[in-house]
């Protein structure tokens, strides 16, 4: 979509408790001006899964309104093509050295060199319904040659490259790719929310120097270790902020929506911190008395699913390889970064320095919606970046110009997104 010849990007974050819609162009600074939001409740994702489809249609459909909507007068267009983030459980990431023998060694190595490498990651077989989502190359190898970050113009026989490979459930992408559609949008492309918040809330420095960005969802907790400026590993936990939420409940045996607003309001993720003797009072149902609540006590119960919670961040990071290499610590993002002395739990457990991690990055200083620069807003953000860079990839593709590669060929990833539209025009078909 176009404003006065100027590209404008459409994110659409699925969440397990909100689905937001973010509308964003480029300033002549490089920022992300953000147009226009929309939120509303996702009533019909569990962990990151579509789990009903016609409620997530009337949760987009209710963000995207809202977005439209709030478009300034001038800015005469409707919201079509959308960049989805896509996350949950049975997203799963793998390392795999890829090997592609040219001809012509007398050529320069170009990029039809590496789409073709790409393509051949494509096709590695993977267990039955499983797809793969995402390739990126990590670090290529010419002729024994290591550590090559752009190979593009080097001249050799034997081009290798070590590969990131994400994999997600078929069905899980048709589900999210059938919502949109009933949605009356369009998926321009499907990205890992992880990287996407990495983009929004991550320096280029930090991501050189080595970073784990943590991402605390509703429904999930997704994490995305950098190093030399290249992804490492991805990894996706489910448990995030909802757990918390239904601990609060059972132990102080409350209504959800109450331990909700408790945990928003009052919640800490350190119960050192908090006093023994300040008590909320908690409405009691149909005239019983009220339910008196040490704040204590609450911290205790967060701070122990939050110590799970972090004990498989660590063990992830531990997992990766890269722990003594990570100098940028840990970068906590998404909307459980909200709870009070997280960042100290954090530190606590892993012995890593951490921060929260705000979308302010790429964002230009004029945007005038009131809480956008919160990180529970990281990923629909993230979105609206990767979709400026798809867009930059494939004009400078388009141009003939050459590229640093750090992701896929769009030519590679044309042919995943064939078999999930042409699986989705065969469901509506088979619904009429």
């Amino acid at each position: 979509m176009t404003d006065n010849g100027s590209k404008v990007v459409v994110g659409l974050d699925i969440g397990t408790t909100k689905i937001a819609c973010f509308v964003g162009r480029k300033n002549e600074h490089g920022k992300i001006e953000i147009l226009a939001m929309g939120s509303s409740e996702s009533l019909g994702v569990l962990r990151g899964i579509v789990s009903n489809i016609e409620k997530t249609v009337f949760s987009i459909e209710t963000a995207v309104a809202q977005a439209q909507d709030s478009l300034d007068g001038n800015l005469l267009m409707t919201l079509k093509s959308v960049n989805v983030g896509i996350a949950g459980q049975h997203i799963k990431s793998l390392q795999h050295r890829g090997i592609h023998t040219r001809s012509q060694s007398v050529n320069e190595i170009s990029q039809k060199d590496i789409d073709a490498l790409v393509e051949d990651m494509y096709r590695l077989v993977m267990q039955p319904g499983e797809e793969i989502i995402t390739v990126i190359p990590q670090e290529y190898i010419i002729d024994n040659e290591q550590g090559i970050k752009d190979p593009i113009g080097h001249a050799g026989v034997r081009l290798e490259a070590n590969f990131h490979i994400i994999t997600g459930n078929v069905g899980a992408v048709l589900n999210i790719n059938k919502c949109v559609q009933k949605a009356n949008l369009e998926v321009n492309d499907i990205i890992l929310e992880p990287i996407a918040s990495a983009e929004a809330v991550l320096s280029e420095e930090e991501k050189e120097a080595g970073v784990v960005l943590v991402d605390i969802g509703g429904g999930t907790t997704d994490i995305a270790i950098f190093h030399e400026g290249i992804i490492r590993h991805t990894a996706v936990i489910p448990f995030g902020g909802n757990v918390i939420t239904e601990d609060i409940k059972e132990g102080c045996t409350i209504m959800k929506r109450q331990a909700e607003m408790l945990k928003q309001k009052f919640g800490s993720a350190l119960a050192s911190e908090s006093s023994e003797n300040e008590v909320v009072c908690i409405p009691g149902l149909r005239g019983r008395e009220p339910k008196e609540i040490t704040l204590r006590n609450l911290a205790n119960i967060i701070q122990s699913r939050m110590e799970e919670i972090i004990e498989l961040v660590h063990y992830e990071i531990r997992n990766s390889g890269y722990e003594k290499k990570l100098i940028g610590g840990i970068v906590v993002t998404g909307g459980g970064a909200q709870l009070k002395h997280l960042t100290q739990l954090f530190e606590y457990v892993t012995g890593m320095d951490s921060r929260v991690g705000y979308p302010t990055e790429h964002l230009a200083n004029n945007n005038k919606i009131e809480g956008l620069t919160s990180p529970m807003y990281s990923t629909g953000i993230g979105l609206v970046l990767k979709g400026f860079e798809g867009h930059e990839r494939l004009k400078t593709s388009e141009s003939g110009e050459t590229t640093n590669v750090k992701t896929h060929s769009k030519k590679s990833r044309s042919t995943f997104f064939d078999k999930i539209i042409a699986q989705s025009k065969e469901w509506f078909s088979e619904e009429d």
